[in-house]
């Protein structure tokens, strides 16, 4: 069975656009389980069961959860697999082979590639033209910074247009301090995994933060994110395209606030 995993997710793109795509091409392995639970937790964590059997990551360890609703959430995920099981439709079941194939083991250098994204956060880049831009993101990413700096004791400068600027060292040392980077607590991990992939969807360190902590609605957060692209649809139309793959990337952005409320 192990075998099985290696083959449903080991070479599926990170990309869940390239993904979904491929699924049309590519013949789906049927589902072989009939029933899909967590199972006793254990010294580690919480198993997934199918069958009663252990379900293993593509690096063939075992597929572990830090609590039992998380591993209860994850179970439904392959329980709504019917005919077929498709890597597209189970973006929770991906984050998680990716938290405990790639972040348990360097935890440290996840967290490092987060922090880099302080010095050059979304947020902080504002247009100066046109006004209806200009107040959108002054409306939805000013909370955000405001937080930050009440909080977090991170003061972040405003910066006009896309050429970089340096950040205040103090403002980024004072946000990195609340990136969970224990190695020790399973939970803490799982929450550093959903917030790498947070800032990555989004290009924002400062919403992952905002998120793991619940300062904010996912909701309200995901809005921020798209402040640019919504203006752009407002004035010239909707790509359609562009909303396949933000749907795509939404499914994905709904596995990571799942996980950081559910750990």
């Amino acid at each position: 069975m192990r075998d099985i995993f290696n083959d449903i997710f080991e070479n599926q793109p990170k990309d869940p656009m390239v993904s979904a795509r491929q699924g049309a091409k590519t013949p789906l392995r049927k589902r072989f389980y009939k029933e899909a639970r967590a199972g006793e937790a254990g010294q580690q964590g919480h198993p997934l069961l199918l069958d009663g059997k252990p379900v293993m990551t593509p690096a063939r360890r075992p597929l572990l959860a830090p609590s039992p609703v998380l591993a209860d959430a994850l179970a439904g995920e392959w329980q709504a697999q019917e005919i077929e099981i498709d890597p597209a439709r189970m973006p929770l079941t991906r984050l998680a082979n990716v938290i405990v194939d790639g972040i348990v083991p360097a935890p440290a250098a996840v967290a490092d590639e987060i922090g880099k994204y302080l010095g050059s956060d979304l947020l902080c880049y504002r247009a100066h033209e046109p006004a209806g831009l200009v107040a959108r993101q002054n409306e939805l990413w000013n909370p955000v910074l405001d937080w930050a700096r009440d909080d977090l004791g991170a003061r972040f400068v405003l910066i006009e247009g896309i050429v970089f600027a340096e950040q205040p060292r103090e403002a980024i040392e004072a946000a990195r301090k609340v990136i969970p980077v224990d190695s020790s607590d399973l939970k803490n991990i799982w929450r550093l995994g959903a917030m790498a992939s947070v800032t990555t969807i989004t290009g924002s360190a400062l919403i992952a933060l905002a998120l793991n902590a619940g300062a904010f609605g996912a909701d309200a957060l995901w809005a921020a994110a798209h402040v640019d692209e919504d203006f752009q649809m407002s004035q010239w139309g909707r790509y359609e395209a562009a909303i396949e793959r933000r749907a795509a990337r939404f499914a994905e952005y709904e596995a990571a606030a799942k996980v950081l409320k559910l750990v």
